[in-house]
């Protein structure tokens, strides 16, 4: 197996693709970009890409959202939790933060640590990075001359880089959520902790269209985990909707819920049915009585019996 992630080497994505059972054994080849690293999965050249999804202080990665939800098909298998905490590094001969004038990191990592940059580097001027890791690394190449780099604690000490301050994150606690993907295939087994992500573009814009949408989950009890919209770039108003909601294709409900998606959107795109993480195990002790699976199955069979009557 050739597993892909987003890198270079000791990035929070790599951390991610770690806690996968039997990763460590199997081939692992960082890509420069989200694209990259999903383009490799369609193509054959990867069996598996880890992309990060969503964070807890930013909500969604739109290259992921936006990435995943168009060209060939998709599939999500396992989605993974990583803590995040980052350390400001800087270049041999700078020791004080009085030195630092231009940070670089990804985007996603500096809206996470903005306010403390801000306040402890007046006036200073961020260069965006492809990763946190690439943004710390560029601090050994000579060509290079920004001053610092906000990266994972990881990278810093693999690579002996100059810590200057630890703990920069704004928000402690926080936490970016990783998904696991490859192409349409086997979809995992029910675990009864689960959750199914769907892509479902606005099929015309009316009054009520969104809530035509929510409609078909909430009229069969199934929970919304994280809605999301994003521009098709096809027009100017013209969007889709990333969704997570709780629950696996297999359960009754979210079949149906998933059915009348496409009966109202037929462009509507399955990503996939996983295992939850994060949840209690005893979440689908909520469900309405006329939302389990036994309460549809007399549904259908009662109408079955009404049906025999015709003619």
């Amino acid at each position: 197996m050739i597993y892909t992630y987003l890198g270079p080497a000791g990035t929070f994505t790599e951390a991610a693709l770690m806690q996968v059972p039997g990763v460590d054994a199997a081939e692992r080849v960082p890509s420069t970009s989200v694209n990259t690293a999903l383009e490799k999965v369609r193509s054959g050249a990867a069996d598996f890409a880890m992309v990060p999804i969503e964070n807890s202080v930013e909500g969604g990665v739109s290259a992921t959202l936006d990435a995943i939800a168009t060209g060939e098909s998709l599939q999500i298998v396992r989605e993974v939790l990583v803590p995040i905490t980052f350390v400001l590094v800087a270049r041999d001969g700078i020791d004080s933060l009085e030195q630092v004038h231009t940070v670089s990191t990804h985007g996603h990592a500096y809206a996470q640590t903005r306010h403390w940059c801000e306040a402890n580097l007046p006036g200073h001027d961020f260069l965006p990075a492809s990763s946190t890791a690439a943004g710390a690394l560029g601090l050994l190449d000579p060509e290079n001359h920004y001053d610092a780099a906000i990266c994972a604690p990881l990278v810093a000490e693999q690579n002996s880089l100059n810590i200057l301050r630890r703990g920069i994150e704004d928000t402690a606690g926080a936490v970016t959520r990783f998904v696991l993907v490859s192409k349409p295939g086997r979809i995992p087994v029910p675990t009864g902790n689960d959750k199914t992500t769907v892509v479902v573009p606005l099929p015309d814009d009316h009054p009520g269209a969104l809530m035509d949408l929510l409609d078909q989950f909430a009229a069969r009890g199934v929970n919304l985990s994280r809605i999301e919209s994003r521009p098709t770039g096809e027009a100017l108003g013209s969007y889709f909707f990333s969704v997570d909601a709780e629950g696996h294709i297999t359960e009754a409900r979210m079949a149906d819920a998933l059915a009348g998606l496409h009966r109202i959107s037929p462009g509507v795109r399955f990503l996939g049915s996983y295992p939850s993480v994060g949840r209690s195990p005893n979440a689908t002790a909520s469900v309405a009585r006329h939302n389990t699976d036994e309460a549809f199955a007399e549904a259908a069979a009662w109408v079955a019996r009404l049906k025999a009557h015709l003619g």
